[in-house]
């Protein structure tokens, strides 16, 4: 007798036997437990409301996120601190999402090839960031990151400032029409270097 049976659409046989249905399938439900993880935080004031005192960028700290942004610091240093112990004896109190409500992206992350750099602002002179930026090996013999000194020679760009700052108030932060109008000026003749600098000053000075 011809055996006539014909897989459900659904069964586990035709879902092993077709790669296009499996692909569709793994999609759906990776794609519902995302929204099952993420959809929730847009509705916690812990990650959603800044921390007290917490204020946006100015114009030359943004510029200076931007180039920090552009250089890949990223890729060696995460502004992410575990609520461990041994996390927060090395770096301070750990990181809350409070902190970070204006930064689009986040820099979050688990790299580490250099410190973490989410309580960084304050920890050390401006003349050391210099020197560091410079030449790392100056101030630190045994460092492996490479040094960065086109940054005192070049300008930053005080025409794209303004621009940027209205397009991060479109998704949330709080610039106001004069910190716009006042952008250019704030950075005018300012360095790279003088504007990364101000950037890495204030990373986690908002939380003790």
């Amino acid at each position: 007798m011809a055996n006539n049976h014909k897989p459900a659409l659904f069964s586990h046989e035709k879902i092993e036997t077709s790669n296009f249905l499996m692909i569709v399938l793994v999609l759906i439900v990776v794609s519902f437990g995302a929204l099952v993880e993420i959809v929730p935080l847009f509705f916690q004031h812990s990650t959603t409301e800044p921390v007290p005192g917490l204020k946006p960028y100015t114009a030359l700290q943004l510029a200076g996120r931007d180039i920090y942004q552009r250089e890949g610091c990223y890729n060696c240093h995460s502004q992410m601190i575990r609520p461990f112990r041994a996390e927060t004896l090395r770096y301070g109190h750990y990181s809350v999402a409070g902190e970070f409500v204006y930064d689009h992206p986040f820099q979050w992350g688990s790299k580490r090839t250099g410190p973490d750099l989410a309580r960084v602002g304050g920890k050390y002179s401006d003349q050391w960031h210099m020197d560091h930026l410079n030449n790392p090996r100056d101030v630190v013999p045994e460092s492996n990151m490479p040094a960065y000194p086109w940054l005192k020679e070049n300008k930053v760009d005080a025409a794209g400032i303004a621009p940027r700052m209205k397009a991060l108030r479109m998704v949330g932060v709080p610039y106001t029409d004069a910190d716009m109008a006042g952008a250019a000026d704030e950075v005018k003749d300012k360095t790279e270097l003088e504007a990364l600098i101000a950037y890495l000053q204030v990373l986690g000075t908002y939380v003790k």
